[in-house]
């Protein structure tokens, strides 16, 4: 199946909370733009994201951290398409180092994973 991936970095105007903690929300709209890309690569549009059945948050995300956003095509019916996404800290900041020091992680570090569904009309479909 298809797989779609974006990767950026989480800024300051990203962090709501205290201690720079950005919104769990931030990684739902990861995976809504993941969604768009999967659904223009398999059907020739952008669709509608119909809904989440599981969302888990695993680990927090902060200002300053690079996360990688990932998804797949897990199920194909006639209009909708079933997916499952993963967002993964890869880059985090070393305030404890200097202001600009940074780690590249051997290993990701999950963040969140959902299931999730969207749609594209049959009339919308152009593949």
């Amino acid at each position: 199946m298809e797989k779609a991936m974006i990767r950026l970095r989480m800024s300051m105007h990203d962090a709501h909370y205290g201690g720079n903690l950005v919104d769990g929300a931030k990684m739902l709209q990861l995976f809504g733009d993941v969604a768009t890309e999967l659904l223009i690569r398999n059907d020739g549009d952008e669709g509608l994201f119909a809904g989440y059945e599981d969302v888990q948050f695993l680990a927090p995300v902060y200002a300053g951290d690079y996360i990688e956003a990932v998804g797949t095509i897990t199920k194909v019916g006639n209009s909708s398409r079933k997916m499952e996404f993963e967002a993964r800290k890869v880059i985090i900041p070393r305030p404890d180092i200097n202001d600009s020091a940074c780690d590249a992680l051997d290993e990701p570090i999950i963040v969140c994973k959902a299931v999730g569904t969207c749609v594209v009309p049959k009339d919308k479909q152009r593949k």
